[in-house]
């Protein structure tokens, strides 16, 4: 049996889809860290 043509194009769509959603996490730029949080007023009138 041969295959279809568009089972190819199926298999190249799934594959661009899965692609740009890999390189879609790529979008943030410099370390990932969490933020300090920033001492309240009453943090730092103790100290």
């Amino acid at each position: 049996m041969r295959p279809c043509w568009a089972q190819y194009l199926l298999w190249a769509v799934i594959a661009a889809l899965g692609i740009m959603s890999m390189l879609s996490g790529c979008g943030a730029k410099g370390d990932l860290y969490l933020p300090q949080d920033e001492p309240t007023t009453a943090q730092q009138k103790a100290n």
